[in-house]
C-alpha cells in the first residue's frame, strides 16, 4: 500500500475512534454497507486461515469464495497477526 498524506489523515482518525458505536458510525460515513462487508469478511477468512482452518470449513461459514480465501491467504502479514495476537 503506498502511504500518502491521505491515507496517514484517514488511519489517524481511525485511531481516534474508541468504541464499536463509533467505528460503525465512522465507517458507515466512509465506506457502503457492501465495503465494509466485504473488509470484515476477509478480516474472518483470515482469522480461521490463521487457525488452519480448511476451505470448505471457511466457505461454509463465512460464504467466501475459493479466490478470496486465496486472496486472504497470499495477503496475511504483520497487520493481521498484530490484531490477532491484541484479540487474544
Amino acid at each position: 500500500m503506498n502511504k500518502t498524506d491521505f491515507t496517514d489523515s484517514f488511519f489517524d482518525a481511525v485511531l481516534t475512534l474508541k468504541t464499536r458505536e463509533e467505528c460503525y458510525k465512522f465507517f458507515s460515513d466512509a465506506c457502503t454497507p457492501k465495503e465494509i462487508g466485504a473488509i470484515a469478511q476477509r478480516f474472518v477468512v483470515a482469522k480461521m486461515l490463521n487457525e488452519k482452518k480448511v476451505y470448505n470449513e471457511i466457505i461454509e461459514a463465512t460464504g467466501a469464495s475459493t479466490a478470496t480465501i486465496s486472496r486472504v491467504s497470499r495477503a496475511i502479514n504483520e497487520g493481521f497477526q498484530t490484531a490477532f495476537k491484541r484479540l487474544k
